[in-house]
């Protein structure tokens, strides 16, 4: 997507800082996601990639700093804050209960009732059924219970309740991790539906094949900072690992 100078970032960090006692995870940490981008946040295990996704998404509070939606300063004080600002995220956990079947699953929290009072069944079997038809979710029924699926459909479900909320951010937290090739392709596809619908996706992977295949901006992070973010254009993958590691020092440009 060509971006223009006025354009506002959909979900912006400035200057954020998070900490849990003497331990420090997010450190003058900025970001910034376009509409009809893909922002992949990469980097190795304790760089502070969970902990910044739990600030877009409300989980945490910020110590300093500021988050922006649309240009406009917000305070998430919950998940529920962010979902009514217009985040839908999906962590590894998924956050999807086995006994329950897929329609249940999609309607979580947020039944269809006929007359203020009973769960509209009908509308919501119709409405989970057609969002994962357009997201092209293979499943044997969404009147299975979730707990029968494979690691892949699972992950296609709880990112399909994400996409039928209809919000204009989507945070997704390791969506491949323990997938197979298959499985990982179908999750790209869904990523690329969402940013060719116009949203700002954020999307942490230690992947980095899958990386290159879906991001317009890679955001490094390592030790609860920012090491440096590339255009995924004029990104080289070797330079990428060297962020990482820390072989490559912090440099916090966009190239």
């Amino acid at each position: 997507m060509q971006l223009t100078a006025n354009v506002a970032p959909a979900l912006e960090l400035r200057h954020a800082r998070k900490a849990f006692g003497h331990v420090v995870a997010l450190d003058d940490i900025s970001l910034s996601v376009m509409r009809g981008e893909v922002t992949v946040i990469v980097g190795d295990n304790g760089a502070g990639k969970s902990t910044m996704m739990k600030v877009l998404s409300g989980v945490y509070p910020l110590d300093s700093g500021e988050l922006l939606i649309d240009g406009t300063a917000t305070v998430l004080a919950s998940p529920a804050r962010a979902r009514e600002r217009g985040i839908a995220a999906v962590f590894q956990n998924l956050a999807l209960v086995e006994c329950l079947d897929v329609a249940e699953n999609m309607y979580l929290g947020r039944q269809i009732r006929k007359f203020g009072v009973f769960a509209n069944r009908k509308a919501m079997i119709e409405g989970a059924a057609d969002t994962l038809t357009e997201l092209k979710v293979r499943l044997p029924s969404v009147r299975v219970p979730v707990g029968v699926l494979s690691g892949g459909q699972r992950q296609g479900v709880a990112i399909a309740r994400a996409v039928q909320q209809d919000t204009p951010i989507v945070l997704l937290d390791e969506p491949t991790a323990a997938l197979g090739y298959r499985e990982t392709q179908q999750v790209v596809t869904i990523i690329r539906q969402l940013r060719d619908a116009g949203k700002a996706v954020v999307l942490v992977s230690h992947d980095l094949p899958m990386v290159f295949e879906v991001a317009d901006a890679i955001q490094v992070m390592r030790l609860g900072r920012v090491q440096g973010v590339r255009r995924r254009e004029n990104a080289d993958r070797n330079e990428i690992i060297g962020l990482i590691t820390g072989a490559i020092g912090s440099d916090r440009k966009v190239a």
